[in-house]
């Protein structure tokens, strides 16, 4: 397969290998270059995809993608394909890639992005939450007093909100949530697309003495509905 000299933004499996479609394998073993956000990591990925290593073979990650995005575009101003992925899902999706992606828009050089895996819209359908109108946010905040004004954004908004979250900050981010929000239903889904891939459904307090009481562990994405009374468990305060 040979392929034309420009940029792949390529979303490789949160976990399941089986997801990685045979288009994505054609690229990743086509690449002459890559660009990836941890070298071991996509080592990984193309061993057991039964994929060689190829000639050029470079970190893209958080500290470095200013340098690193001039280079990829030297590449394939020479004609050199480049094919660019994170460790899982899409680059520049809450992922190191979002400069380079910027960088050939601006500057009019050629890119593709091929679709895959997404832990916002999975755990968007796995919710049970309405799927009509969403915002995704990546990752809350950690201080208290931004991690309060994040989720007051969307007290009046009617989107299902989606969130990235560490496994050790659940509990708190749902905490401010909760705050914020009143007492919604939500949903956090843990390692999806793995082996141990569970989600809990419920309001915001009753998910909150979940996780309390027994911490998750691995990867986690939550979904909280967006500002609609038939969503909102909330005790209401009696009229007078």
């Amino acid at each position: 397969m040979a392929l034309e000299a420009q940029l792949y933004v390529v979303a490789t499996p949160l976990g399941n290998l089986g997801d990685a479609s045979p288009r994505v394998r054609e690229t990743l073993a086509a690449a002459p270059a890559i660009a990836c956000e941890d070298t071991r990591r996509t080592w990984q990925l193309l061993s057991a995809l039964g994929i060689p290593r190829p000639p050029t073979f470079f970190s893209y990650r958080q500290g470095n993608e200013e340098g690193v995005s001039q280079r990829i575009a030297g590449l394939v101003r020479e004609g050199t394909p480049v094919a660019l992925c994170s460790d899982g899902g899409y680059p520049g999706i809450s992922d190191p890639g979002y400069r380079v992606i910027r960088l050939f828009a601006t500057e009019g050089l050629p890119y593709t992005v091929l679709p895959g895996p997404c832990s916002v819209e999975m755990a968007l359908l796995l919710s049970g939450l309405p799927t009509s109108s969403y915002t995704f946010k990546g990752f809350p905040p950690r201080k208290p007093g931004p991690l309060e004004k994040f989720f007051l954004q969307e007290r009046e908004l009617p989107h299902t909100l989606v969130c990235l979250e560490s496994p050790f900050r659940v509990a708190a981010s749902l905490r401010a949530a909760l705050a914020a929000l009143g007492d919604r239903e939500a949903a956090v889904c843990l390692e999806m697309t793995k082996l141990h891939e569970r989600v809990k459904r419920g309001t915001l307090s009753a998910l909150i003495k979940e996780f309390e009481a027994h911490p998750p562990k691995g990867e986690a994405t939550y979904a909280i509905a967006g500002a609609n009374p038939k969503f909102d468990h909330s005790e209401k305060e009696p009229e007078p």
